[in-house]
């Protein structure tokens, strides 16, 4: 884990972010002492976000085969 100081993350943030996004987590420490992380939010994907298929069904046969599941 990479520890910056406050003013090499301010002249430097795009490489600061990088090095976040990539390893997880950034140090930053003032002049005080404080130390403040850095971490990358991770993002929210939603379930019913899958990847297409090519098929060669019609309407007519999504309709039908729907329509015998329910059947059932």
């Amino acid at each position: 884990m990479q520890v910056y100081t406050y003013s090499e993350a301010r002249q430097k943030l795009a490489m600061v972010l990088e090095q976040a996004e990539n390893t997880g987590k950034v140090l930053i420490r003032r002049k005080d002492g404080r130390t403040f992380s850095l971490v990358p939010e991770k993002i929210a994907s939603s379930p019913l976000d899958v990847p297409t298929i090519k098929a060669k069904v019609t309407t007519q046969e999504i309709v039908d085969i729907v329509r015998k599941g329910r059947e059932r």
